[in-house]
């Protein structure tokens, strides 16, 4: 028993002094929140997926815009049609010409052509309607960035809720280590006086190991909660943060909506998704009308690299009709249909598991309110039951097993106590959350 007691000691001792050499920062949860904002990879992660999808919106700007290219080409040849062409190109076509001789049996010609080219749709339906898509699908994007933002907050929330519970674990150990070593104290002098078994004191003892053990555990929580805080803000593990607010009951500072708001970040999110759906549908519709598009080109031409002294151009219209693509845009379109219809369905399932989830926090709430009271009034009960066999202890009129029991009892009431208030302040964060337009 003495060498576990020892152990126990010693492996306290040990984690004490890693404890002491690690760097102790103090920490407010605006302050968490500020650094996650500016550091947190999920946000990253969102801004990259935002633009994105901004991008595949410009890119749709080419339903309005032109396509333009350049080119500069050298050929020689003496393919006799090519080479007639490349004189006339040139503006060097002359009588001798026409020579059947010289038609027929032409020399080496070069020829070197810059072309400037452009295509300017001008009636496109199907391009316009996957232009509205895109947009939509990128206010959709610009919403869930938003509601990760929420989410994220939320988790924030917690992780430092959760370290202000892990350091309040610690300090009800250590007032129970300090009362329980004081009971053993008062053990040691009553068998010494004659008025205590050693199988007593020896109950006293285990429950002594026990505590200690019990705020091992808790300052384990402690850096465990910590390094998860350092992982939100992105900073090393080695730091050891202790929260400068203390735990204590949020009091619910507005009156509470029964019912999940449909602008709520997420939600809209859905319905945009929906919309682009829709824009899909027709844009699929769309592609069985023709297309008018309007086309260009300039022309140099010259016999010598990058000179052109003969120049025309070229311009015209083309309206293209595809009739028939084996009922490959028949299928398209009720694709786009079924996704749409599917869109629709998942909206309507997300809302209504959105308010299953609202309702079942609100109920969660007024239960963990309640418990609170009781929790409350558990802890000043066994406060005051301790005191009394304590005291009676001394005297000689308590049992040891008794008082080990009302010690015991008292640390857990208070464990609990602070492990309600956390889940109510959860509670109404994850209602806030729910509810945040």
């Amino acid at each position: 028993m003495k060498l576990r007691l020892k152990l126990l000691t010693l492996s306290l001792f040990s984690l004490t002094l890693q404890l002491r050499a690690q760097n102790i920062v103090p920490i407010s949860q605006d302050e968490v929140m500020e650094v996650v904002q500016r550091n947190s990879a999920t946000l990253k992660i969102a801004e990259q997926k935002f633009l994105q999808a901004r991008a595949d919106y410009r890119q749709s700007n080419a339903v309005f815009l032109p396509n333009i290219s350049a080119s500069h080409t050298g050929i020689a040849t003496t393919n006799p049609l090519a080479a007639f062409g490349v004189k006339l190109n040139q503006q060097i076509v002359t009588q001798r010409d026409f020579n059947p001789d010289f038609l027929n049996n032409p020399s080496q010609i070069e020829n070197y052509t810059t072309r400037v080219e452009f295509q300017q749709p001008l009636v496109n339906m199907d391009g316009l309607y996957q232009r509205k898509a895109a947009s939509a699908t990128m206010q959709a994007v610009s919403y869930q960035k938003e509601r990760t933002a929420h989410a994220l907050a939320l988790e924030v929330r917690k992780a430092y809720m959760q370290l202000q519970l892990a350091y309040k674990g610690v300090d009800v150990m250590e007032k129970t280590l300090k009362t329980v070593l004081e009971n053993k104290r008062i053990s040691e002098d009553r068998l010494a006086e004659g008025y205590l078994q050693p199988a007593d004191l020896l109950n006293v003892e285990v429950r002594v190991a026990e505590v200690r053990n019990q705020l091992q555990s808790a300052k384990s929580q402690v850096q465990n909660a910590s390094n998860f805080l350092s992982y939100l803000i992105g900073t090393s593990q080695e730091v050891l943060y202790r929260p400068s607010d203390s735990l204590y009951v949020i009091e619910i500072v507005s009156e509470i909506d029964p019912r999940v708001p449909e602008n709520r970040p997420d939600l809209k999110a859905q319905s945009l998704a929906t919309n682009a759906r829709e824009s899909m549908v027709k844009a699929s519709k769309m592609e069985f009308l023709p297309e008018l598009n309007a086309f260009g080109s300039y022309e140099l031409h010259d016999d010598a690299a990058f000179q052109g002294a003969a120049g025309g151009y070229l311009v015209g219209a083309q309206l293209s009709w595809n009739l028939f693509q084996g009922s490959k845009r028949l299928g398209k379109v009720q694709k786009a249909q079924a996704e749409l219809q599917q869109s629709k369905l998942e909206y309507d399932d997300y809302l209504a598991k959105s308010q299953l989830e609202l309702n079942q926090a609100q109920r969660y709430l007024m239960d963990t309110k309640q418990k609170l009271e009781l929790a409350e009034l558990a802890v000043g009960h066994s406060a005051e039951l301790l005191r009394i066999r304590t005291n009676r202890y001394k005297e000689g009129l308590e049992k040891t097993a008794d008082l080990l029991l009302a010690e015991t009892q008292l640390a857990q009431k208070q464990l609990e106590l602070y492990q309600t208030i956390y889940e109510y302040n959860y509670a109404q964060a994850v209602i806030e959350f729910l509810t945040k337009k």
